[in-house]
């Protein structure tokens, strides 16, 4: 029998020691590393409500909840964004249908699964949609039997594996336990949030306080989930989110608002370039703090709600990066300086996309070079002038940018100062497209490493 080269021995050890720290449910343990990023407490808006429950979606999950509800207490204003992908899930043309049904009007609840996208799955996927939303609609039926002819008052939304029909039934068995289970502290809140995650390594949770100058003397709240780890690329950045707010905004506005802000948030982040079919996020308002409702674009408070969505939106998204699958960085990547806005993006998504910039970054490796060609690739920019252009590394310890190429011509880089740079779990990449003020964006990605590959190699069986 021919003897194994060393170099075969070294991988086949490397293999057999790998220690799969990705996959929930898994040991459903969060990474070290990770733990920073799960809040131990929050304030949530008034009026909403969360539970989870555990079905077993996916028959190996014997041990975690994969079933979350978020309910308002009364029906309230509500507004979705959906992925792009035109291969959409059941999923997100039930929870389109239902929202343009019923104008954004007298919502309820979101119900979520994870384990199974139900995407791909023909009419009997559809059907299966509906039937969730339905189940929860009867829960609330109990405490307000009247109906107002609208139909459905449910945003459904499932995560997980392409091309596989819901184990229905044990589904809506499940969902009137986690109606009885609603509550409104941050233990509720925090298992919601877990609930939802598939390849995820931590659950995904904001809560933040604000006001308006349309109530300056009452302080509203916000609290979001999300989850995503990998298939992340927009146009929706296999995503999912859940915003609530118990600020008074109609239906109308709330889509604004909502749609504004995914894209300097959740439009804004890339993992591996992949649109997903299932993409959902989607805001709740009831109102039930108080005050002047926002009822169009020139209500007061319209622009100062937007600017705090914006932001809460964006902090959101960026946790969605931070659990990248397989992922050691966070990477900001800003282009200044643009004839546009939308050339900025197109530029800094180009970057924050390609497999060679990410697998540098993985490696340490201060490769401005192909920093530089993804910037000049970048479809439809006018905006890219090679002798103009320039190129730093932004260190996170606040030490001076470490410039690689100026206007054009490169400089001779610190090696040394280069790998201290990347050392770090965060980074920032700027490209100046010209020396004239212009236009910029920003855009959020991480590298991609092996386990990126392991991961996805084997995510369905």
């Amino acid at each position: 029998m021919a003897s194994i080269p060393p170099a075969a021995k070294r991988f086949i050890v490397h293999v057999n020691r790998q220690i799969r720290r990705y996959s929930a449910p898994g040991e459903g343990a969060i990474p070290p590393a990770k733990q920073k990023y799960v809040p131990t407490s929050g304030t949530y808006p008034k009026g909403f409500l969360a539970s989870s429950a555990h079905v077993g979606v996916k028959p190996s999950n014997t041990r975690f909840d994969d079933l979350a509800l978020i309910a308002s207490e009364t029906p309230c204003s509500g507004a979705a964004v959906f992925t792009q992908n035109k291969f959409q899930a059941a999923p997100v043309t039930q929870s389109r249908d239902m929202l343009r049904r019923r104008g954004g009007g007298g919502i309820r609840a979101v119900v979520v699964n994870s384990g199974c996208a139900n995407a791909v799955t023909g009419k009997g996927g559809i059907e299966d949609a509906w039937k969730m939303g339905e189940e929860t609609d009867k829960c609330f039926r109990e405490e307000s039997p009247s109906d107002d002819g609208k139909g459905s008052r449910t945003i459904v939304m499932s995560t997980g594996v392409i091309g596989q029909r819901l184990p229905l039934r044990k589904i809506l068995h499940k969902i009137p336990s986690a109606y009885y289970d609603l509550g409104n502290s941050h233990f509720h809140w925090l298992r919601a949030a877990r609930a939802i995650c598939t390849t995820d390594t931590f659950p995904k949770l904001l809560s933040r306080t604000f006001t308006l100058p349309s109530a300056p003397d009452t302080t509203y709240t916000l609290a979001g989930m999300t989850k995503g780890a990998g298939m992340i690329h927009p146009n929706m950045a296999t995503l999912l989110g859940i915003i609530c707010t118990d600020a008074p905004i109609a239906p109308e506005p709330l889509q604004s608002l909502l749609s504004a802000a995914i894209d300097k948030s959740f439009n804004s982040i890339s993992i591996d370039g992949d649109t997903s079919t299932n993409d959902t996020v989607a805001l709740l308002a009831n109102g039930a703090a108080g005050g002047a409702e926002i009822t169009s674009a020139s209500s007061a408070g319209y622009a100062e709600m937007q600017q705090t969505l914006i932001n809460f939106a964006a902090d959101l998204a960026q946790l969605v990066v931070r659990d990248g699958e397989g992922a050691t960085k966070f990477v900001t990547i800003r282009v200044t300086n643009a004839a546009s806005y939308a050339d900025a993006k197109r530029v800094a998504s180009t970057i924050a996309r390609s497999p060679l910039v990410k697998t540098a970054l993985y490696g340490k490796d201060a490769n401005w070079g192909r920093i530089l060609c993804a910037t000049g690739y970048a479809e439809g920019v006018s905006s890219v002038v090679p002798e103009q252009t320039s190129v730093s590394f932004i260190p996170t310890d606040g030490s001076a940018e470490l410039k690689l190429l100026v206007r054009g011509e490169p400089e001779a880089v610190d090696e040394a100062r280069a790998a201290q740079i990347l050392e770090a779990e965060d980074l920032e990449i700027l490209v100046r497209l010209s020396e004239s003020k212009g236009k910029e964006a920003i855009y959020w990605t991480c590298d991609f490493s092996h386990e990126y590959v392991t991961i996805n190699g084997d995510y369905r069986t």
